[in-house]
């Protein structure tokens, strides 16, 4: 049997899923094999039935929910109108891209092959599990995964005879032809973070709403070593709704100092313009202006800044010609190169910029028709919105902790949006920020004398500040929270607003200031020097006899939100002693409890990393 078209489909949050699934496009074209590779909702999902060859790629985003970019495809394949046999012509394969230190770890991609199976679908082999937590990162799941998808592919769906796979060194065309103008005065459509089209409605990411930032203020001390921010956008006229628990999306711009560099180290024009024309079934970006600057794609479309991934190296390598780069491209590209990779770029988060600064001569062959092919498109980020329209019409807030920190390499390493954020000052002239608003993991309670426990340390805040501000509008009063930080004096956020909120009866307020406790014990003569740090959990623990009231006998809904690392597995395992010290259960009925109420929506979580 000849083999017929692979469809590769990816749902990506992040930009891994995608930069999987165009690795695994090249490597089709190796191979000779014709293949498309989409975003699952740009696909019309009702020409599955017809397919023969499809590989999934999928990540899990939240708490086992799917990337914005499938949302439409699961809904309609989770349809239980479906016939069973639907998909019987369809032979597939689904690689998950998944996190185990999430407790859903690999969810969407499980949950999808296991459907399509429901739906007749045949599978090529059990699906792939890849691991960020793993210590060569997924790559050491992907890479074994893949050559096993080849083996079964092409033994099922053989090449004709005579055709060959395309050698190693012969370069791969690149997806776009750019089609530089004479006429470089015109100014395009859009040339800037700070300008650009008018908003279609709804705001999405085509389309965002360029919002005006009114105000941009830290609040933690100066002498704090984490900048957090209160920001604040005047979105008067976008037509945007949301509520407590929803979230905002940010479109970001490159560093411009970034910018400078990669156009003197590839010698190009910034002012420029040019067209794209494709070379293959992709099409040209929605959200790139047709003519577009060059400007415009590095500092607005392109993550130039990013830390580069594999397929970064596996396409410089075929740009070298200089013996000892080729070699170490070769091995940064290699399945056995993967611990030297990560030594060199992953754990000391070395950027694409500093990478190619380290390979001139490769770096002196590149083409620009190979920029969109090197380089993933900068994503947007997710923010918890922290105010409510309620209290706060025609405006949106957001509390931003400020990534920074350092490495081994001498520059200090900043978080794209959080940094791009940071550096904006409204007070010296007008600044837009492109946004748009979704749904969020959340759901407060549609009663709102049902009484509400928030678990929200740091920044995890942010989504109690815009629940108890939309509550105590409208008359819930039965709310707990518990905050933690390092220090009262220097990062409790919203200080003021807490206390004014227990002064009123809206609010019963328990904090955990896990640097000041060490402080205080250290001060004190009669104990060591013995660190007892007190996180949000042991005050969780104290005060089983309330939780229990609440959960136990008034319906109570609990929530947690924050970093996800250690936070929400340690809250959860003290509800749970709660539950067995105040109710007399049993470890595992505990524990059955808590998936009960998870699945009444009475103990939610937001969680990021």
């Amino acid at each position: 049997m000849s083999c017929p078209t692979l469809l590769v489909l990816y749902g990506s949050q992040t930009g891994t899923a995608q930069d999987t699934a165009e690795r695994i496009g090249r490597q089709a074209q190796r191979r000779r094999v014709e293949v498309r590779v989409e975003a699952l909702d740009s696909y019309n999902v009702v020409n599955l039935i017809t397919e023969s060859l499809v590989l999934f790629v999928c990540s899990t985003t939240g708490q086992g929910d799917p990337p914005d970019n499938m949302k439409n495809f699961w809904r309609f394949l989770f349809r239980k109108s479906l016939p069973a046999g639907s998909l019987c012509r369809l032979d597939c394969a689904v690689l998950g891209l998944g996190d185990s230190s999430y407790p859903k770890f690999n969810f969407v991609a499980k949950k999808l092959h296991k459907r399509l199976l429901q739906l007749g679908a045949t599978e090529l082999l059990p699906v792939g599990l890849a691991d960020d937590q793993h210590d060569l990162g997924p790559n050491a799941v992907i890479d074994p995964w893949l050559i096993a998808f080849w083996d079964r592919a092409l033994a099922l769906y053989p090449l004709p005879a005579g055709v060959t796979m395309l050698s190693e060194n012969e370069l791969l065309p690149p997806r776009y032809v750019f089609n530089f103008l004479d006429d470089a005065t015109e100014e395009p459509e859009t040339l800037s973070c700070d300008g650009g089209i008018a908003p279609q409605a709804p705001p999405s990411r085509d389309h965002p709403f360029l919002a005006r930032m009114v105000s941009n203020q830290r609040v933690t001390l100066p002498s704090h070593f984490q900048d957090v921010r209160l920001i604040e956008f005047d979105i008067e006229g976008s037509g945007m709704k949301f509520s407590a628990g929803d979230v905002v999306l940010i479109q970001p711009c490159s560093d411009r100092a970034h910018v400078e560099q990669l156009c003197q180290l590839l010698g190009l024009n910034p002012q420029r313009r040019f067209t794209l024309t494709p070379t293959g079934n992709a099409p040209v970006p929605p959200r790139l202006p047709q003519p577009c600057s060059v400007q415009y794609l590095l500092e607005s479309f392109l993550d130039v800044g990013s830390v580069p991934r594999r397929s970064f190296f596996e396409l410089l390598w075929g740009f070298a010609s200089d013996g000892l780069e080729r070699d170490k491209l070769a091995e940064f590209s290699s399945a056995q190169g993967q611990e030297e990779l990560h030594s060199y770029c992953n754990r000391p988060r070395r950027n694409a910029i500093e990478v190619l600064t380290d390979f001139p001569h490769t770096t002196a062959a590149l083409k620009v028709e190979y920029l969109l092919d090197l380089f993933p498109e900068i994503s947007p980020r997710s923010f918890s919105i922290a105010s409510s329209p309620l209290v706060h019409p025609g405006r949106l807030q957001i509390l931003v902790a400020v990534v920074q920190y350092r490495t081994r390499l001498v520059r200090p390493r900043k978080g794209l949006c959080s940094g791009w954020l940071a550096g904006l000052d409204p007070t010296q002239g007008e600044v837009h920020v492109p946004l748009w608003v979704k749904k969020g993991g959340l759901r407060l309670p549609s009663a709102i004398d049902t009484p509400v426990i928030m678990v929200g340390p740091g920044t995890g805040v942010a989504p109690f500040r815009a629940a108890l501000q939309e509550r105590i509008t409208q008359g819930g009063t039965e709310n707990v929270l518990f905050f933690g930080c390092r220090s009262q004096a220097a990062d409790f956020y919203c200080r003021s607003e807490w206390e004014e909120l227990q002064r009123s009866g809206g609010l019963t307020l328990f904090t955990a200031f896990s640097r000041d406790q060490v402080i205080n014990h250290c001060l004190s003569a009669s104990l060591s020097l013995q660190e007892e740090k007190v996180y949000v959990q042991h005050r969780v623990r104290e005060q089983a006899e309330l939780l229990w009231e609440l959960l136990a006998h008034r319906n109570a809904h609990f929530y947690i939100a924050g970093n996800a690392k250690q936070m929400p597995a340690a809250v959860s395992e003290a509800v749970s002693a709660v539950l067995q010290s105040q109710g007399g259960l049993g470890a595992m009925q505990a524990e059955e409890l808590l998936q009960e109420l998870e699945r009444q929506g009475r103990f939610q979580t937001e969680t990021w990393s």
